[in-house]
């Protein structure tokens, strides 16, 4: 289906900023603005529990480590 290409390391930093970006649409309610940092936030968090991002796979990166056979 998907490829695993979030880390760790990088999937605490999106569930992290993704929190903290929803804390900011939700407590400074102005506008576009609250809708975009929402909406960014909603994606990092959603990436986060997918472990895939959408721009990694585009972009052939991955935060993995590679699995040792």
């Amino acid at each position: 289906m998907f490829t695993t290409n979030v880390g760790s390391v990088d999937r605490m930093a999106r569930i992290i900023i993704g929190l903290v970006l929803l804390a900011v649409a939700y407590f400074y309610q102005t506008g576009v603005g609250m809708w975009i940092v929402g909406i960014v936030g909603v994606v990092l968090i959603g990436t986060a529990l997918m472990r895939t991002c959408p721009a990694y796979s585009l972009l052939g990166m991955s935060t993995c480590k590679l699995e040792k056979k």
